[in-house]
């Protein structure tokens, strides 16, 4: 099995110095009109210089109807490629790989927050998002092709596409929201056009060497597991992507669906032929110990998010101590400060996780 401080290469892009990357975290920082912040730089670039293989960044949406939350990073407009190159300069220099994650909120906004109804797959009454209608999702394609040349542009290695989490791309595919009659609704091909086209769109509109990932979730938001298993095996052995991203909350867990009862859910995705494509996990990785279980169990790289907020050096501190000890929750908002959380990252973090302050 393979070294968490082992490196990678993808089909695409350069070579990854080990294979600790940074989650794609939600931090408010930014300024409101989706330019790069003093504070995201921080953050991001104190994680690069940390020790990790690859840096990505919050979820970018694509779309300025597409923002999911106050300070989010833009990458719907020309005006932001000057902050994203400063930004994917910054990460390059510290020798880590730097990724953008494409984004569009889809249902998980509000009117409040983009200043018009959400929309998504198909009318959602709960949350009160509109179906986009055909030439929309064309224009939704085309915009986050667009992002990916953007990032390009700015000098980023690669993109993730965000098929997670119930943003615009998982409402597609999840058979529960997607009620859509016309080619991207219906069958399980149809619910996966939109993502396939996309990825076909990208590969096509960016350089050879530009990495392509894919971030998928299972169990929640509308997605049922069996949808999840068949969708990343589509994307492994269709090989169209570099790496394939599973946000699995907690990857030691036991799959909840009956249709898998006790079996790990971490083991219905790595059971999965991958032909060229490298599958990470994210997940409840808290320590060296747990990062190398993750490994042995048969990923080829792991993602930090909590752990990577608490210890902005986690991999240099594996590097020299295989067994060091990172701090315990809960810290001092001043501990979080040193480790390049802003007052605004810390205000976030504390409406959904006030577990990590002592005070």
């Amino acid at each position: 099995m393979a070294s968490p401080i082992d490196s990678i290469q993808f089909k695409h892009g350069p070579k990854i110095k080990n294979r600790f990357f940074l989650a794609p975290l939600t931090n408010q920082q930014s300024l409101e009109d989706g330019t790069l912040s003093e504070d995201e730089y921080k953050w991001l670039t104190m994680r690069a210089q940390g020790g990790f293989g690859m840096t990505m960044t919050c979820a970018s949406h694509v779309q300025e109807i597409g923002k999911g939350f106050p300070g989010q990073l833009g990458i719907w407009s020309d005006s932001h490629i000057e902050g994203l190159t400063r930004l994917a300069d910054g990460i390059k220099q510290a020798d880590s790989v730097a990724i953008v994650q494409l984004h569009h909120a889809g249902l998980r906004t509000t009117k409040e927050i983009v200043g018009d109804t959400p929309v998504t797959a198909f009318d959602h009454a709960e949350s009160g998002a509109r179906g986009l209608t055909n030439s929309e999702v064309k224009k939704l394609i085309e915009d986050f092709i667009t992002g990916a040349k953007r990032a390009e542009k700015a000098g980023f290695d690669g993109v993730e596409l965000h098929g997670a989490h119930s943003y615009i791309l998982c409402n597609f595919l999840s058979a529960e929201i997607n009620q859509r009659e016309d080619e991207y609704g219906g069958s399980f091909e149809n619910r996966g056009r939109i993502l396939s086209e996309i990825i076909d769109g990208i590969k096509s509109a960016c350089h050879r060497e530009f990495i392509l990932g894919v971030r998928l979730s299972a169990e929640k938001f509308g997605m049922r597991t069996a949808d999840s298993v068949e969708t990343a095996r589509k994307l492994m052995n269709d090989d169209v992507i570099d790496f394939l991203d599973m946000s699995l909350w907690d990857v030691f867990k036991v799959a909840e669906d009956e249709q898998f009862a006790g079996q790990s859910l971490l083991s219905l995705f790595t059971d999965l032929e991958r032909k060229n494509v490298q599958l990470g996990v994210a997940g409840k990785i808290r320590t060296p110990q747990d990062a190398e279980a993750a490994m042995n169990a048969g990923v080829d790289w792991v993602m930090l998010g909590r752990a990577a907020m608490l210890e902005c050096d986690f991999p240099n501190k594996y590097v020299n101590d295989r067994n060091f000890k990172p701090v315990e929750m809960p810290v001092p908002s001043s501990y979080l400060a040193a480790q390049g959380l802003s007052d605004k990252f810390q205000v976030y973090v504390r409406g959904r996780w006030p577990e990590f302050f002592a005070d």
